[in-house]
């Protein structure tokens, strides 16, 4: 005979993708981690590059040879946040990573850019009950984040593509595009060897 109980602990639960209650004492011990590590980093000196660094590896998952992150950087766990080599976010990058968050090689991100894991159910009484739950998000190599974007829990983002800034992602987005607005959608193909243009705008 089995047993419907479920004795998974709630961080289990949360990196299997289920539903999770955050009010934790486990989950709560990796917040405030991230939170110290976090305020650490974002008042590190500036003319102090290595302290920077190593208070950066300190609290993602993974970062890549010659990535930068520009302070602010809001994390929710840092631990699921992992970032590919020679990646650049500039200021104010907010990557709530309650599921894993995968950013590839060569990626520019532009300010104040959003990775949103985090879901909460439609169903009203299990809002109430504060469950919630996150899926995936993942950035391929060479990716460009126009500033304002925000990437929804979810998403696959394929290698080259280019997403306009304030664009709003709600769904995956194939390789070597061009995808602007709310929601994003795909307005052209990249093709090899393209003039630059402001379509992104600045990182």
């Amino acid at each position: 005979m089995t047993s419907n109980v479920d004795d998974r602990t709630m961080r289990e639960r949360m990196l299997a993708g289920d539903l999770y209650l955050a009010d934790d004492p486990e989950l709560a011990e990796h917040l405030l981690r991230a939170e110290e590590l976090m305020e650490a980093y974002n008042s590190s000196p500036a003319r102090d590059p290595q302290a920077r660094r190593r208070l950066l590896a300190e609290l993602l998952g993974a970062v890549g040879e010659g990535t930068v992150i520009r302070p602010p950087l809001r994390v929710d766990y840092g631990s699921n946040l992992r970032i590919g080599a020679r990646s650049f976010a500039n200021y104010g990058l907010v990557a709530l990573d309650v599921a894993p968050i995968t950013i590839g090689d060569d990626v520019q991100i532009g300010t104040n850019v959003q990775l949103m894991t985090p879901t909460h159910p439609i169903d009203p009484e299990l809002r109430r009950a504060k469950w919630e739950a996150a899926r995936p998000i993942t950035i391929g190599d060479n990716v460009w984040l126009g500033s304002g974007a925000i990437v929804l829990a979810g998403v696959t983002i394929g290698g080259n593509t280019v997403v306009g800034a304030g664009a709003v992602v709600t769904r995956d987005l194939p390789p070597n595009v061009v995808a602007v607005g709310n929601p994003a959608r795909v307005i052209r193909t990249i093709e090899p060897g393209e003039a630059p243009d402001a379509t992104a705008s600045t990182p």
